[in-house]
């Protein structure tokens, strides 16, 4: 009997089935923890079915990141379009991130970690990426600094802005008091060390 064939549309969702579900319990469980069984049955599979997509759970490690990146970068700038205050754009950039970490389910921030699995070819792969996804920040803590609203722009001023906020994944609730607005809000006083309307 011949094998049904699926259509192109159909395919794309199930493949993003299988990162979905692969993000969340890489997240969860840790990338060595989590097994291809776990991933199918997730996105509600039988337990071959994600090699379909992808040659290894090395592969699946790496696609989940750099597409994840992809498309928050995509995001991002086509939210700053046209945006030209440093501030402005800094506070869009920030906006922009927490809805890709909180709204959008985007995880590849929070498995940089787990690239130590990978080999040097896509560790250089995924870091280019990063590099790329972080220009727009650095340009605009660069142009802040010069303009005098923050006493530096050196990396480790970027670096720490990344990890609190990728920390509020640990902490913060979709139907709590606190928005993503007033959170961005938040993020930017600390850096400015004053509210961003002052």
């Amino acid at each position: 009997m011949p094998r049904k064939k699926i259509e192109p549309a159909a395919e794309a969702n199930r493949r993003a089935d299988v990162l979905r579900a692969a993000a969340r319990l890489f997240v969860e469980k840790g990338f060595e923890a989590t097994t291809t069984r776990d991933i199918a049955e997730a996105a509600g599979m039988r337990s071959g079915s994600p090699f379909y997509h992808f040659r290894s759970k090395l592969d699946l490690l790496k696609a989940v990141i750099l597409e994840g990146l992809a498309n928050s970068d995509a995001r991002q700038r086509a939210a700053i379009a046209g945006v030209d205050d440093p501030l402005a754009r800094l506070r869009v950039l920030v906006r922009a991130h927490l809805a890709s970490l909180h709204e959008f389910d985007c995880d590849s921030p929070l498995l940089i970690g787990e690239t130590r699995a990978l080999d040097a070819a896509a560790k250089r792969e995924i870091a280019d990426a990063f590099d790329q996804y972080q220009i727009p920040w650095q340009q605009s803590l660069d142009a802040l600094a010069a303009a005098g609203h923050i006493a530096s722009a050196a990396p480790p001023v970027r670096l720490w802005l990344f990890g609190m906020l990728n920390w509020s994944t640990h902490w913060y609730r979709a139907d709590g008091a606190l928005s993503l607005d007033a959170l961005a809000d938040s993020a930017l006083a600390m850096l400015l060390g004053k509210p961003t309307g002052a």
